[in-house]
């Protein structure tokens, strides 16, 4: 069982930053492959970023292509979201999972259970 743990939302201004954490103390985070996703009311869960377990290799949605960007510190046992240029569109409720990257996709694997509790981010003035 993987059992994931988001944090680092909150509120902040149009063209602000935030960093989002995901971390586990259930397991070893290096062995698997990490996707961000996020939904917002009234809209459908989407993939936002995902990285190997190598950390070499990222995807991205078009959407944030550009203002964020996905890392991990293994050693840490964590993998980062850093967003930067926020926009009010970009509210929404983050979770993070394990994934596998198929071409431009994050998609689901057997690893994952459950989604965790998740993490608010809120762009507003």
């Amino acid at each position: 069982q993987l059992q994931l743990v988001e944090s680092g939302g909150g509120l902040v201004q149009p063209g602000g930053s935030l960093r989002l954490s995901c971390t586990t103390s259930g397991s070893n985070l290096a062995h698997y492959t990490i996707g961000w996703f996020r939904q917002a009311p009234g809209k459908e869960r989407e993939a936002v970023s995902c990285v190997a377990f190598s950390g070499d290799i990222t995807n991205y949605a078009d959407s944030v292509k550009g203002r964020f960007t996905i890392a991990r510190d293994n050693a840490k046992n964590t993998v980062y979201l850093q967003m930067n240029s926020l926009k009010p569109e970009d509210t929404a409720l983050y979770y993070c999972a394990p994934v596998a990257i198929v071409g431009r996709t994050c998609v689901l694997t057997t690893a994952f259970r459950s989604w965790g509790q998740g993490t608010q981010v809120t762009v507003s003035s």
